[in-house]
């Protein structure tokens, strides 16, 4: 069965190191058929949460008008969400954190959905992004049957690019022909 497969990249680089992984894992998931689509953070106008309480109280949905409800619309009709980010300071980068955040308004409707989750940083130990992928975690366990499929571990990278040649990358692409 082909899948509509979602990768949102965080990165703020074009061509950092979570992104090229994001792209191998693309390339493999549709080599097997999947529908694929990316969508590039740095690229969108996302405001922080207001708090506003439109969406909760009101129930009117955000109230803000941004690139957001767009993003949210591919998050619900999507079989597959992959979230990568590059790891600052031991956590997902604020951009990642500031999507999450914003998905408040319809998040019951993101549902049964297959996650990966894609993690770069300096630090060359795979315990240190723990945090990051505890946030994630936090992210899909508020949401109704959400499956954790896979996680890639980009280590020891901190240069633009510096992610190619890393059998990571071979990786990227294995998991991304998984389904």
């Amino acid at each position: 069965m082909n899948k509509n497969v979602l990768v949102i990249s965080s990165s703020p680089r074009k061509g950092g190191n979570s992104e090229l992984l994001c792209e191998e894992f693309i390339k493999g998931a549709q080599e097997v058929g999947n529908y694929t689509e990316k969508i590039n953070l740095n690229d969108k106008n996302i405001n922080y949460c207001s708090g506003c309480g439109a969406c909760i109280d009101r129930k009117r949905g955000c109230s803000q008008k941004d690139d957001m409800a767009g993003i949210l619309e591919k998050m619900i009709a999507a079989d597959v969400i992959v979230l990568a980010t590059p790891v600052y300071f031991y956590t997902m980068c604020g951009q990642m954190k500031t999507l999450i955040d914003r998905t408040c308004a319809r998040y019951t409707e993101i549902s049964d959905k297959e996650f990966y989750f894609i993690v770069t940083a300096a630090d060359t130990q795979k315990p240190a992004m723990e945090r990051t992928l505890e946030g994630f975690r936090g992210f899909t366990s508020c949401l109704d049957r959400a499956i954790e499929k896979g996680v890639i571990y980009g280590t020891g990278v901190w240069n633009l690019g510096e992610i190619k040649g890393n059998k990571v990358m071979t990786l990227a692409y294995k998991m991304g022909k998984t389904f």
